[in-house]
C-alpha cells in the first residue's frame, strides 16, 4: 500500500471490493461496497474465532465472483487490541488491511442519515465510506524480531510501573511506622538500609539492641559504609520515634512481602534488559546506533519496537509523523497562531525520543552544540523546549539514515552548513 493521499485514493478502483468492519470483543460486523459507495448484500456478523474469520472470507469470495471484483481491501477501527487477531489473519492470507481513525468515524457518521445514532452496522458502513475516499492509514503490523521487541518493551514498561508502585508502598510503610528511618539512611534501596528493613525494620525491634549488636548484624551483609556511629544514630532515633506502634505483626508481614516483590521485579527487569540487548544487536544498524555517545540500547530497542523494519519507510519524515512530532499551525486571515507539534502518533516513541535527547544534549558534543546554536542563533532563536523537540526530529533522521545505510554516526555532517561551523566543530 502507498503513502500519499492521492496514492491511497488510487488504490480504490472499480475492481476493488471495500470491506468495512466494526470490531468488537466477541462478534464483528462487516459490510461490503464498491468504489462508488454502492453496497453489496447484507451485513455479515461473524465471531472472533477462526470459523468466523473463514465465514468472512467465504462471503468475500462469493461477492467477488458475483460482482467481478479482483481486489479486496479490509478496513477497521483500531478498537483496543481486538482488531489485531483479525488483521494478522487477513495479512497472512495476503489481503490489504487498513485502519480508519475512530474520531473520523465519530464525526462523519451523520453524513448519510443526518442522525447521531450509533450501532455496529452503521459504523461498519461509515468505515467503508471513509476507505472509499482514501481516509485511512496503513497499520504497521510487526513481524519477526520487531514483534518480539514490541512485546519485550511492553513487558519492560509493565515491570517498571509495578516496580514504582512497590517502591511507593514500601515508603508508605516506613513513613507510617518508622519515619525517622530516613534520618539515618538517605535511601531505603541502599545495601545497609535494605538489610536493616529485612532484619529489624521498626523501632520496637531496634530498641532491644545496642549499637554494637546492630553493627554486628550488619557486618555479614555490608562491608563498607556502616560503622558504630551510624548504628548509634539508628538506636537513638528508634528510641525517640513517633511511628505507629499498633498493627506491627502484619505490618512486618506486609513489608517482607513488598521487599520480596521488589527483589523479584528487579531481577526480572535485569534479565529482560539482557535479553532485549541481545535481540537489538541482531538488527541491522543497531550496533552503529548504540555507538552514538549518550544513546543507550534501551532507546534503540524502543525505537525499533515502535517503527519496525526501516526498509518499509521511504523518507524520515514518515517517522516524524509516526512519532507525532510534525508541526501543526492554527491561522486565519491576518491571525497567525502558535505552531505546535501534532502529538498524533505513537506516544511511546515520542516519549522515548524526548527522554533520550536530554542526556544527549548534556553529554554529546554534537547535540550540545546544536542545542546551543538553536537557542542562541540571531535569526528566530528557539526556546529550550522547542530546541529539544527539533533535536528529537534530528535524532529520528539520524537513526533513519544509520538504519538504512548501516553507517557510523558522523557528527560533522549534522553541523555542516551552520554559520558557526568552526566553533561548533571545535566544541
Amino acid at each position: 500500500m502507498n503513502y500519499t493521499q492521492n496514492q491511497k485514493i488510487s488504490q480504490i478502483t472499480p475492481s476493488t471490493l471495500i470491506v468495512g468492519i466494526d470490531v468488537a470483543k466477541e462478534k464483528h460486523v462487516a459490510r461490503f461496497q464498491d468504489d462508488r459507495g454502492l453496497e453489496f448484500g447484507k451485513r455479515l456478523i461473524f465471531e472472533n474465532r477462526i470459523h468466523g474469520f473463514q465465514t468472512l472470507l467465504d462471503w468475500v469470495n462469493h461477492i467477488q465472483k458475483e460482482n467481478h471484483k479482483d481486489h479486496v481491501i479490509f478496513g477497521m477501527e483500531p478498537t483496543g487490541h481486538y482488531w489485531l487477531n483479525l488483521a494478522y489473519f487477513l495479512k497472512a492470507k495476503g489481503y490489504d488491511v487498513v485502519l480508519v481513525n475512530p474520531m473520523h468515524v465519530k464525526k462523519s457518521k451523520e453524513l448519510d442519515d443526518n442522525s447521531p445514532t450509533k450501532n455496529d452496522t452503521k459504523d461498519a458502513r461509515v468505515i467503508a465510506q471513509l476507505m472509499k475516499d482514501g481516509r485511512y492509514s496503513v497499520p504497521n503490523l510487526l513481524e519477526g524480531v520487531y514483534a518480539e521487541l514490541r512485546e519485550g518493551v511492553k513487558l519492560r514498561d509493565q515491570l517498571i510501573k509495578q516496580l514504582m508502585i512497590i517502591e511507593g508502598r514500601i515508603e508508605n510503610v516506613i513513613q507510617r511506622f518508622f519515619p525517622e528511618f530516613f534520618d539515618v539512611f538517605g535511601d531505603w534501596k541502599g545495601k545497609a538500609a535494605f538489610h536493616t528493613l529485612r532484619m529489624f525494620p521498626f523501632p520496637s525491634d531496634i530498641q532491644k539492641l545496642t549499637p554494637e549488636e546492630v553493627l554486628q548484624k550488619w557486618k555479614p551483609h555490608v562491608q563498607r559504609g556502616v560503622g558504630l556511629k551510624r548504628a548509634t544514630k539508628l538506636v537513638e532515633v528508634a528510641n525517640k520515634s513517633v511511628g505507629i506502634e499498633v498493627g506491627i505483626q502484619f505490618a512486618k508481614r506486609e513489608l517482607d512481602c513488598l521487599l520480596d516483590q521488589y527483589e523479584l521485579y528487579k531481577k526480572q527487569l535485569a534479565q529482560l534488559d539482557e535479553e532485549l540487548e541481545g535481540v537489538v544487536e541482531s538488527i541491522p544498524g543497531a550496533k552503529q546506533m548504540t555507538n552514538i555517545p549518550g544513546l543507550s540500547y534501551t532507546t534503540i530497542a524502543l525505537f525499533f519496537a515502535e517503527v519496525g523494519d526501516l526498509t518499509k519507510y521511504n523518507h524520515p519524515q514518515q517517522l516524524v509523523n509516526l512519532a507525532g512530532l510534525s508541526l501543526r499551525e492554527h491561522s486565519s486571515g491576518k491571525y497567525k497562531g502558535q505552531t505546535r507539534i501534532t502529538k498524533r502518533g505513537r506516544r511511546r516513541l515520542r516519549k522515548a525520543l524526548y527522554l533520550a535527547i536530554r542526556p544527549l544534549v548534556a553529554h554529546n558534543p554534537v547535540f550540545k552544540a546544536l542545542h546551543h546554536y538553536y537557542t542562541n542563533r540571531p535569526d528566530r532563536p528557539l526556546k529550550k523546549q522547542q530546541s529539544l523537540i527539533a533535536l528529537c526530529c534530528k535524532l529520528l533522521r539520524v537513526l533513519f539514515a544509520i538504519g538504512k545505510k548501516q553507517c557510523e554516526f558522523d557528527g560533522l555532517k549534522l553541523l555542516k552548513g551552520l554559520p558557526q561551523i568552526k566553533a561548533l566543530q571545535a566544541a
